[in-house]
């Protein structure tokens, strides 16, 4: 390539003209893959800051010319688009609308005239128009190919011959229209549901039918189940699948004793959070020597009880997950199973699949096996007392609890060692009263006893997955559940390391993953009880892969396990079901691998269903957070930036981490432009900036419940 030399530096810069056509060129015999811009560069022999420079103007160009896509931010490929595309719709609440295709090239700008009734999430077909010049590429809809949602949440605004639903969410640009016969007893004011049954092609509205009125807006219970309805999620569980478990016996048979090991002489007992009732995991303890030990995880024997296709099995399949809203469990089984005959309550005989291990002293697993028993639990604790007799080292069961937790401790301690993540984030928790309105927030944080209880559960899971995906050299493993969790994008940790620099931290982004994986720990300790804690914590898990469901294993780079699956909560996650149907069939009965396909679908919704549930965990925890502040208008509290966005300024209350948003009119002082790159809002005239982290004093302004969104200005 032609190049002409800089006087100031010596480097080469490229000419333009020749750039275009080498990367034109190196895109087209790279068709089905797509390169960054240093990928890029290394291939069409650019070196050098300037030279760099230039190429990202050139690839920049070349994108706004749609001769190349950008498929990720920052990650180019040759533009081999026809004019017709599918992909998905989404609707902005500021009226903005966008098409991504399939193809994950650039999003499609279109406008609301040229949508055809899509909705958000949608299906659809999109034709190209023609592109003007210096304009972002617009499209039309020409068919909606599959409807995302058809059932919304809101308040029923009824007139006098007609009634509208007023959506809580704006992901639609007109209200549905009700006619009066299908208001199907709600009134003027209530929360319901709505379906839609017909979008005529030349109406402005959508029609639609009242499917169930859920109450007065403000009452806890509406509120909630607003919350669920608005992710298709159930917020009561079917009769008919009640009835069905009312006639699964609650007795165990001599016979299926005898077909078990027997642990009921075994001391074992269950630690868990104090509200809770579904107990699906235990612990036995037995000295064998005097340096070591049998350490038992015992687990709910769900799938004795759920057979494959019968209702309840069905009914948990859909549902894929228990959902934990603020004040309420909405169970994957029937409650029967869930807090009564799966649920390994204290002096009760109970049917577990367990992994037995054989430790040493020292922590070291000399043997295991993967057996079916019967226990009979000991003692049911909450955290806060196992934590009360690890601190003080007296109380009843203390030598068996501070054995567990010494030999727990080491397994932490080696799996970090290993290279596992850090990642101690707190949860945020409400007492509320009778009526379920929020008195006070605190925060649970993970002690010695909840990790106790996690080590176990890890070791478990990752004995159980080796178990079946470990084979030998030219053999081909059975198909398998894993929960797998991919390595770090390598430009996201260079995007986290940029960011925190500015809080003088740094992480390495390249070498082994271990390396990788120390040195993010690094930084979590770091900057333990800095004002910019939460604020790095939450950027450098954004910078992680999503943990997922799949049989196609990759190991889970969080935990530093080649092999990991979930087999120790099958009350409340059906992937652990699949799991334990799993193992019967290859280590029990030798049976042939299942299918791949289909059990990879069912790891794909299992996926998709807890993504749902904690969307609408995360809405319920927001809701309370709004209402607890709905009666401190006007307070002023210290707090930290928490968000950078072109409307304004997210701010986190720091005594309660409560979060609002200063909105961009409030900063009236000067015209403020986003800076995306330095996550920053930088003032024209002044050059005052506001940026990530960034300590403020805000003044609560507005409390908008239907919204769960707060107000701040500036104090």
């Amino acid at each position: 390539m032609a190049k002409r030399m800089t006087p100031s530096t010596g480097e080469t810069k490229p000419k333009k003209k020749d750039l275009v056509q080498s990367i034109i060129n190196f895109l087209n015999q790279n068709r089905q893959k797509q390169f960054n811009y240093k990928q890029i560069a290394a291939a069409v022999n650019v070196h050098g800051q300037e030279g760099r420079t230039v190429l990202v103007k050139v690839l920049d160009k070349l994108r706004d010319q749609d001769v190349i896509l950008e498929t990720s931010r920052g990650r180019y490929r040759i533009n081999d688009r026809g004019l017709m595309l599918e992909g998905k719709f989404e609707r902005r609440s500021n009226g903005k609308n966008f098409f991504v295709p399939d193809d994950d090239g650039n999003i499609i700008h279109i406008h609301e005239r040229n949508s055809q009734h899509a909705m958000n999430g949608d299906r659809v077909r999109v034709q190209l128009l023609a592109k003007r010049k210096r304009t972002e590429t617009e499209g039309v809809v020409v068919e909606v190919l599959e409807r995302a949602k058809t059932r919304f949440v809101g308040t029923l605004d009824v007139e006098k011959h007609f009634a509208f639903l007023v959506m809580d969410s704006k992901i639609l640009a007109n209200d549905i229209f009700i006619p009066m016969e299908y208001l199907n007893g709600g009134k003027d004011g209530d929360k319901v549901v709505v379906e839609i049954i017909e979008w005529p092609e030349k109406a402005n509205n959508p029609v639609g039918k009242v499917v169930d009125v859920l109450g007065k807006p403000g009452d806890n219970t509406t509120e909630m189940h607003a919350i669920l309805a608005q992710y298709d999620l159930p917020y009561k569980y079917p009769e008919k699948v009640e009835k069905f478990a009312e006639f699964i016996p609650d007795t165990i048979s001599e016979e299926e004793i005898a077909k078990r090991e027997d642990f009921r002489g075994v001391f074992t007992m269950t630690i868990d959070p104090k509200d809770a009732k579904d107990f699906d995991d235990a612990l036995s303890l037995k000295k064998i020597s005097a340096t070591s030990w049998e350490v038992g995880v015992h687990i709910a024997d769900v799938t004795h009880y759920v057979k494959p296709g019968d209702i309840i099995d069905q009914e948990a399949e859909k549902r894929a997950t228990s959902i934990y809203l603020v004040d309420r469990t909405i169970p994957m089984l029937p409650e029967r199973l869930s807090n009564g005959v799966c649920s390994l309550r204290p002096k009760e005989e109970k049917l577990c699949y367990s992994v037995i291990f054989e430790m040493n002293n020292k922590a070291e697993v000399k043997k295991h096996r993967i057996v079916r028993t019967v226990i009979k639990s000991d003692v049911r604790l909450a955290y806060e007392e196992a934590q009360t007799v690890i601190e003080t080292g007296k109380g009843d069961f203390s030598s068996e609890i501070l054995t567990l937790n010494d030999l727990a401790k080491q397994l932490r301690e080696r799996r970090f060692a290993d290279g596992a993540i850090n990642f101690e984030r707190y949860e945020v928790k409400f007492n509320l009263d009778e009526n379920g309105k929020p008195l006070g927030v605190f925060f649970k944080e993970s002690k010695e006893a909840n990790h106790l209880i996690e080590e176990f559960m890890l070791l478990a899971n990752r004995t159980v997955a080796e178990a079946v995906g470990k084979v030998p050299k030219g053999k081909t493993a059975k198909t398998f559940v894993y929960r797998i969790h991919d390595v770090p994008d390598p430009e996201k940790l260079d995007t986290l390391n940029t960011f925190i620099l500015r809080f003088g931290h740094k992480i390495k982004t390249g070498g082994t993953k271990v390396e990788v994986a120390k040195s993010i720990n690094s930084l979590l300790d770091k900057v333990q009880g800095r004002p910019e804690e939460n604020l790095v914590e939450t950027i450098a898990i954004r910078s992680m892969s999503k943990a997922v469901y799949s049989t196609k294993n990759v190991g889970h780079y969080g935990l530093a396990f080649d092999y990991y699956t979930h087999f120790t909560s099958p009350i409340r996650r059906y992937p652990d079901m699949m799991v334990h149907r799993l193992l019967d069939k290859y280590l029990a009965e030798g049976g042939k691998s299942v299918n791949q396909a289909e059990t990879e679908e069912e790891c794909v919704h299992c996926s998709q269903m807890e993504q749902v549930a904690a969307n609408a965990e995360r809405d319920s925890v927001k809701y309370k957070q709004v209402e607890f502040m709905t009666d401190k208008l006007g307070k002023v509290y210290d707090a930290v930036i928490s968000g950078i966005t072109e409307w304004g300024i997210y701010a986190e209350i720091n005594e309660n981490k409560v979060e609002g948003m200063i909105p961009i009119r409030e900063l009236d002082d000067d015209f403020y432009e986003l800076d995306e790159k330095n996550y920053r809002l930088v003032g024209r005239r002044t050059k005052r900036e506001y940026r990530l982290g960034q300590p403020i004093t805000i003044q609560v302004t507005r409390a908008n419940l239907e919204r769960k969104q707060l107000d701040f200005t500036l104090a």
